[in-house]
């Protein structure tokens, strides 16, 4: 079964609007306050944010993740603290739709830089696995409103897992921080090549080690996988849907079994920040092996690597050795 994608037209593609200047000199991403510093303060929503941050910043800017490590970004709830670090910020750098409490206070707080970065790259629908929570026998729930929701829950973030969008978004936040600082402009756009250079050496490695495989499906916990399927003409079937914590159907798993046969499936994959307890109990029961696939939505001690390409790489190894490359 293939995932289905359609394009959602009208996404911009401009960079964000001006940043305030200040004396910059160093780069960070721990939790610690983020603003009043000697540095131009980013908050980065989460981790994939972050890097992009501090790849393009360099020793002029100071990172503040509201995200922990080891915290799944889909149930942060921003704190009072963190909304003081938000407005106390020069700038925030985020992802809308993905962390809803993230887009509130973010929306809410007074500060002039906000980018968006679901406005620099094009959004696109990877339709829905299932409605997890269903609207069955529901009254008054109309038609009108379940075609928002579902148009509300269309658009998959998971940009950051296909490099090329991941270059286009790195791209906008460059230039956005040139316009900021004029001072280190040259800095900004040295570092912003050289990111893009290393993401396109990225997507070529994926394109060569994709290439030719026996199967070309993938199981995975959640929809977190669309763009890197599409990207590489592979078919992700997920678990669950673009929210890791909803809990497939006795129907959808029982389907699942059915194309592991079809499919020549040998692995489902898991993730590190959510519970592998349905993937693991997939596999037993279809005598599958499983394995890691991390959507790399944050870094710790379980990751297959220290930073976003080296656990980038182990994700080529996993599929190359679950989709028997060639």
């Amino acid at each position: 079964m293939n995932v289905r994608r359609q394009h959602i037209s009208g996404i911009a593609l401009a960079a964000a609007a001006a940043l305030g200047v200040g004396s910059l000199s160093a780069c960070s991403s721990d939790s610690a306050a983020a603003g009043n510093t000697d540095k131009f303060d980013v908050v980065a929503s989460f981790y994939p944010m972050a890097f992009l941050a501090e790849q393009i910043g360099g020793d002029h800017v100071k990172v503040t993740s509201l995200t922990s490590p080891g915290q799944e970004p889909h149930d942060l709830e921003v704190s009072a603290k963190q909304r003081t670090q938000i407005e106390e910020s020069d700038a925030a750098l985020y992802l809308k739709s993905l962390q809803p409490s993230v887009d509130e206070a973010i929306a809410q707080s007074g500060l002039k830089t906000k980018i968006d970065a679901a406005t620099l790259t094009e959004l696109e629908d990877h339709g829905a696995v299932e409605d997890s929570h269903g609207h069955e026998g529901e009254e008054g729930h109309s038609e009108e409103s379940e075609d928002a929701e579902k148009e509300e829950h269309a658009r998959d973030p998971h940009i950051w897992l296909d490099p090329v969008k991941y270059a286009e978004v790195a791209k906008g936040v460059g230039a956005a921080f040139e316009k900021a600082d004029p001072d280190h402009a040259a800095d900004y756009k040295k570092n912003t090549d050289a990111l893009v250079k290393k993401l396109d050496d990225l997507d070529t490695q994926f394109a060569d080690g994709l290439k030719n495989t026996k199967s070309k499906v993938f199981f995975t916990n959640h929809a977190a996988f669309g763009y890197l399927a599409e990207r590489y003409g592979l078919t992700m079937e997920a678990i669950a849907g673009l929210d890791p914590e909803s809990e497939p159907s006795p129907a959808r798993i029982k389907e699942l079994q059915e194309e592991a046969k079809a499919d020549g499936v040998t692995t489902v994959f898991y993730e590190t920040l959510v519970s592998d307890k349905t993937a693991k109990t997939l596999a037993a029961d279809a005598g599958l092996k499983t394995d890691v696939l991390d959507p790399v939505e944050g870094i710790t001690d379980k990751s297959k690597g220290d930073d976003y390409f080296s656990v980038m790489e182990a994700n080529l190894t996993a599929l190359r050795t679950a989709l028997g490359a060639k």
